[in-house]
């Protein structure tokens, strides 16, 4: 019974390579991928939440907040903020919100100028408008900068695959 279990996991093992699934991160920091992702510039990005998600572009593609050495590829994204009132209180107050941040993209080839990938992202957040102001900005600002790490996880996830078709 052992030895059949062990010749079945075996044989399952030797299907594997013929199913067309591969490693996306082969090779760690010296892969393909990780080379790839390396040589994307992130342009700068307008505005506080530019700035928030050009970081966090930068932090994931594994730049260290800093720019890419040897770019082969630029990355433009143009973000839109917004902040709406959802929920009316019977004394006509605000007593929810709804942050949504979307971007939209687009991976340059620098070599041949060529647009590699055109795309959006985004997400959104509730917020709790309660009875201290400092309370509420504090939470939305701290929507804002969620919000950020998700579009830019979004954004990386999207070049992964691209760069890795490439």
């Amino acid at each position: 019974m052992k030895a059949a279990r062990l010749a079945l996991a075996a044989g399952l093992l030797a299907t594997l390579p013929a199913c067309g699934l591969r490693p996306v991160y082969a090779g760690g920091a010296s892969g393909a991928l990780a080379q790839g992702l390396g040589s994307v510039e992130v342009a700068p990005i307008q505005g506080r939440e530019g700035f928030l998600v050009r970081n966090a572009l930068n932090d994931r593609l594994g730049h260290g907040g800093a720019a890419a050495s040897n770019p082969q590829y630029r990355l433009d994204v143009l973000l839109d903020d917004q902040l709406e009132g959802l929920g009316l209180l019977t004394d006509d107050t605000i007593g929810r919100e709804r942050r949504t941040l979307r971007a939209r993209y687009q991976l340059v080839d620098l070599a041949s100028g060529e647009i590699v990938l055109d795309a959006t992202a985004g997400s959104d957040a509730g917020i709790d408008v309660v009875s201290s102001e400092f309370a509420t900005i504090a939470a939305e600002q701290t929507a804002l900068e969620n919000l950020a790490h998700q579009v830019a996880d979004r954004i990386v996830s999207r070049l992964t695959l691209t760069l890795s078709q490439r």
